[in-house]
């Protein structure tokens, strides 16, 4: 029996905490997804925090992680807050959204 992609994905939801709005994060973000070849989204959201729902392979999205805790060098990353789930496979690529996003 083979595992499918699904099978073989997670997904990660994290809220970065800090001074993370106005400095490149989620362009940062952006980078590190797309060299790493997952799908997903980052956005800023209302509480002036970075929100980050990404899918791929559980090590590679563990390197987004540490992406995350480190940021862009003008911002201070206070807190990472993450969530681990099965992955869904619904998205194709991964993009930054405009504005405040509250969520899928």
């Amino acid at each position: 029996m083979t595992m499918s992609r699904l099978d073989a994905t997670s997904r990660l939801d994290a809220t970065v905490v800090g001074i993370v709005q106005g400095v490149g994060f989620r362009v940062f973000v952006l980078g590190i997804a797309h060299e790493l070849g997952l799908t997903g989204w980052v956005a800023n959201v209302r509480a002036g925090a970075v929100r980050c729902v990404a899918e791929g392979d559980r090590a590679t999205l563990e390197r987004l992680l540490e992406g995350l805790r480190r940021g862009p060098f003008a911002s201070i990353v206070d807190e990472v807050r993450e969530i681990w789930m099965p992955a869904t496979g619904e998205f194709d690529g991964f993009s930054v959204r405009s504005g405040w996003h509250s969520g899928d």
